[in-house]
Formats: C-alpha cells, sequence, structure tokens
C-alpha cells in the first residue's frame, strides 16, 4: 500500500514538473527577431500587465459606482434586554414604559431616483473606460520603442565582436607572415611584434565586448520581462535591416495622431463632465426608501418571539442644500479651470510634439549623412588595405604601413555597424514622434 501511495506521489510530481518546463518552454522565442522581441514584450512586460490591471480595476470601479442604481435593500436586526425599565408618571401613579426583553427585525430598501454621483459615474464610463485602454496603449508603444533600442544595442556588440573575429584571423595570419619573413632574414623583429601588439589590442577589445554583449542582452530581457535564465538567441537579417533605414523626411508631424493627445482628449471630456457634475450641485437629490419591521416586545425571554408587532412605511426623500458657504460655486469655478488647463495642455503638446519631431529628424539626418559617409570608408578601407597587404609582401610597403591601414579597416568596420544601428534607433524615436507606432 505504501509503495503505491510513494509510486503514485512520485508520478504527480514528474507530470507537475514536467507541465511546468513545458508552459516555460512555451513562453519562450525560439526565434528572437526584432518583431518577435516588441511581440512578446508588449504581451508580457510587466508594465503593459500592470495596465491591464489597471483597466480591470477601472471596470470594477465604474460598476462598483453604477450598482448605486439598483436598490439598496439592507436587513437589520437588534435584541435589548433593560435591566430597569424606564418609569413615568401618569395620572399620579408611575407607569413602566416599556418590557424586559425588546428585539426587532428590520428591512430597508432604497433607491436611488436623482443623485448627481450615479449620473455622473453613468454619463463618463465610455469615456473613463476609453482613458484606461489609452494608458495601456501608451505603456506599449514605450515598451516597443524602448525594445528596438534595446534590441540595436546588443546587435551593435554581436557585430563589434565579429569584426573582432575576423580581425583576429587577418591578424594571426599577417602575425605568421611578419614571423616568417623575419626568421628568412627580409625583416627585422620590429614588424612581427607590431602584429603581435595589434594582435593582442584586438584580442583585448574581443573580450571587453563580449562583456558589453552579456550586460546589453540582460538589458534586452529586462525591456522585454524575459526570464533571466533562459537564452535569448538574436535572429537578424543585416540585408534587410539596411532596406529598413529609409525614412519619408518631408511629412509634417501631426499631433493629433499621438496617444498623448487622444489622452488629453479622453481627459478633456472628463474635465467637462466634472464642471457639469458640478453645476448639478444646485439640484436637489430625490430617492424613494422604505422599510418593514418587525418588533418583538415581552417581559419573558422564553415568549419574546411568541407575538410580533409589525411596522411598515414608504416614502421620498428629497435632500436640497440651502446655502453653503459659497462652496458649490468655487467648486464650479474650480472645474472650469481645470478643464481650461486641459485645453492649454493640448496646446503645449502641439508645440511639444513639433520640437520632438525635429529634432528627432535632424538626429536622423544627421545620422544618416554619417552612415553613408562611414558606407563609402569602408569600400575605400579595404581596397586600401588589400592593396598596401600586396604591396607589402611584394617588399614595396613597410609594415607599419600594414598596421595602420588594417587599424583604419576595422576602424571602419566597427563604424559602419554603430552608424547603421544608431540610423534604425533614430528611425524609432522619428515614428514614434510621428505617432506611427501604435497598438
Amino acid at each position: 500500500m505504501r509503495k503505491g501511495v510513494l509510486l503514485f506521489s512520485t508520478c504527480m510530481v514528474f507530470i507537475s514538473f514536467r507541465s511546468t518546463a513545458q508552459q516555460q518552454n512555451d513562453s519562450l522565442l525560439q526565434e528572437a527577431t526584432l518583431e518577435n522581441c516588441v511581440a512578446y514584450a508588449v504581451k508580457e512586460q510587466a508594465l503593459v500587465q500592470q495596465a491591464h490591471v489597471d483597466e480591470s480595476i477601472t471596470e470594477e470601479a465604474i460598476k462598483s459606482r453604477l450598482s448605486e442604481w439598483f436598490p439598496q435593500v439592507n436587513f437589520n436586526y437588534t435584541f435589548q434586554h433593560n435591566f430597569e425599565v424606564q418609569t413615568s408618571i401618569i395620572g399620579g401613579n408611575p407607569v413602566k414604559l416599556g418590557v424586559d426583553n425588546t428585539s426587532g427585525i428590520l428591512f430597508t430598501l432604497n433607491q436611488t431616483i436623482f443623485n448627481r454621483d450615479v449620473l455622473l459615474a453613468s454619463r463618463t464610463r465610455a469615456d473613463i473606460r476609453r482613458q484606461a485602454k489609452q494608458n495601456t496603449e501608451s505603456v506599449k508603444i514605450d515598451v516597443a520603442a524602448n525594445v528596438s533600442k534595446a534590441f540595436y544595442d546588443v546587435l551593435t556588440t554581436e557585430q563589434q565582436i565579429k569584426v573582432s573575429d575576423e580581425n583576429i584571423v587577418r591578424l594571426e595570419r599577417s602575425y605568421k607572415d611578419a614571423y616568417n619573413q623575419y626568421q628568412a632574414g627580409i625583416t627585422d623583429k620590429t614588424d612581427y611584434k607590431r602584429a603581435a601588439i595589434a594582435l593582442n589590442n584586438t584580442k583585448a577589445s574581443k573580450k571587453s565586448y563580449e562583456v558589453l554583449l552579456k550586460a546589453r542582452v540582460e538589458n534586452l530581457k529586462a525591456q522585454m520581462s524575459y526570464p533571466v535564465n533562459a537564452p535569448l538567441q538574436i535572429v537578424y537579417d543585416s540585408t534587410q535591416m539596411e532596406k529598413e533605414i529609409l525614412l519619408d523626411t518631408i511629412q509634417a508631424p501631426d499631433y493629433t495622431k499621438r496617444i498623448e493627445y487622444r489622452l488629453l482628449t479622453t481627459q478633456q471630456k472628463l474635465q467637462e463632465a466634472n464642471v457639469q457634475y458640478n453645476k448639478w450641485s444646485f439640484l436637489p437629490q430625490l430617492s424613494a426608501n422604505g422599510a418593514y419591521n418587525l418588533n418583538y416586545l415581552n417581559n419573558d425571554f422564553n415568549k419574546l418571539y411568541n407575538q410580533s408587532y409589525p411596522a411598515s412605511y414608504a416614502g421620498l426623500t428629497l435632500s436640497f442644500p440651502i446655502f453653503q458657504g459659497g462652496k458649490r460655486r468655487h467648486d464650479i469655478r474650480q472645474a472650469e479651470w481645470q478643464l481650461r488647463r486641459t485645453n492649454l495642455d493640448i496646446v503645449n503638446l502641439r508645440n511639444a510634439v513639433n520640437a520632438e519631431y525635429n529634432a528627432a529628424l535632424a538626429n536622423y539626418k544627421s545620422n544618416y549623412a554619417g552612415y553613408t559617409a562611414i558606407k563609402e570608408n569602408l569600400v575605400l578601407a579595404k581596397e586600401v588595405y588589400d592593396i598596401i597587404q600586396l604591396q607589402y609582401k611584394a617588399g614595396v610597403k613597410t609594415y607599419l604601413e600594414v598596421i595602420t591601414s588594417e587599424t583604419d579597416l576595422r576602424s571602419a568596420q566597427i563604424n559602419y555597424y554603430n552608424a547603421l544601428y544608431e540610423l534604425l534607433a533614430s528611425k524609432v524615436d522619428v515614428q514614434k514622434a510621428l505617432g506611427e507606432i501604435r497598438y
């Protein structure tokens, strides 16, 4: 019996572990392309999930406020034992006013007919829901932009490591050639020592890039809310990315496309409703109410609930504050000033979007110009290196010139990839300023 229980427990633990492992594998990216990373972050990022939680909180708050339109039914039960019943003198004789034991069962009902708080909740529920969804969209846009930039940072470092690997292979070959020429008595030892210095420097640079890559991958994971211990293999197509660098630079910014504008217009509607809400404070509040009460009175506790003395009523309650020291008038003015402030926020947004777009566009154009020049320099540096390498082997050029051309080539390669990914990152800023990143 014990063996059967142990076997069953072991199987359940194994099944649970396997199910958990399967869920974890299903949540990982098989191909970490830019599109997949952004899609994963928009779904899994903690900030996005918090925004969705805020939407749920908002929905429940709306339903809570609207529930006041429904009849409010309450139940109360009371019991009281009087140690000394109050006595009064009636006709010169002392008379007890009450009994030793009293109990009551009370049912009350209240139905709101007009209440400005409930009316405000009813009229603004659509705008409040829209505002919560727009907040979520705003968070997703920021997450998508941050993940894209972090992705490009990882690509930049990976390309720097790739360039270092290529340079190490080339420098090792140059080192062997220089050393063989030294052994043959063609050159002195300074050539191969210079090659050794260049090789060691490149290896050291590669190590620093590898450390930096780890930090940038972890930053990308953090931006995505990706599991820390899970592998993340970046997949990209350099040729396709080079095709995606172009951007229409003559389009004018339209601030109405920005999520910030939509948020402000929703806030504007809510402020207008708030002004109306404060104006409703001059209207009376009206509700219908009723109650049914079962009263039990007896000196003997055992016979207390043998007979009841019911009472019931129904009525209307009209509440209207006559004078509050000018509070309602000041509340209306405060709400109107808040509405005016929101209107000015829209004006400020229009100016801010224009400035943001022009700054992002200027940065993009500057990076594009730099990218074009560096791309041309890369072609030239490769040609110069190949020619000088051949001339060195023919004994025309010194090894110092080989080292110089190789350094120029390495710098051109690294600068090219830096320029490419900086250009793509600046394109993200332009697209965000234009309101083209939408979810």
